[in-house]
């Protein structure tokens, strides 16, 4: 319902995309592919080497995942909408299993904003502890 994979911009793919804007000093072939490059992950704190060889440490998570965001709202846009919503840069982090908790302001606020762009719908229980989590950083802004 999101599309056949990652979408091209300019011949690149998302996943390139989201790899080239995520990793520092990150090395990119001919073909617009992300060879190398280290990630630091905001989700566990981590520096992460990454290899195309070895691409599996480094995933592009989306904030919102697909099914939740289908379930909250994303079956009453158009395909064209779920597609962009599948590969926005906005929706998308390189990076793996959240555990970092002083990240969690700044991943509940990324979260909120997709929503918001999208117009999905939370559950009570996910208000009750996104209020809980921004308690903790009244100040923390949406990205955009």
């Amino acid at each position: 319902q999101f599309g056949d994979g990652w979408a091209k911009v300019s011949g690149c793919s998302t996943r390139d995309i989201i790899l080239h804007r995520d990793l520092a000093d990150d090395m990119i072939d001919e073909n617009c592919k992300v060879v190398s490059g280290v990630l630091n992950d905001p989700y566990t704190g981590e520096s992460i080497q990454f290899t195309k060889t070895d691409s599996a440490k480094v995933q592009i998570d989306h904030v919102v995942a697909l099914s939740d965001a289908w379930q909250k709202g994303a079956q009453q846009l158009t395909r064209a909408q779920r597609i962009q919503l599948a590969n926005d840069p906005l929706e998308l982090l390189a990076t793996w299993l959240p555990k970092n908790k002083s990240f969690r302001c700044e991943y509940v606020a990324r979260q909120i904003a997709v929503k918001q762009k999208y117009t999905l719908w939370v559950t009570q229980a996910e208000k009750d502890a996104i209020i809980q989590v921004l308690a903790t950083c009244p100040l923390q802004p949406l990205p955009v």
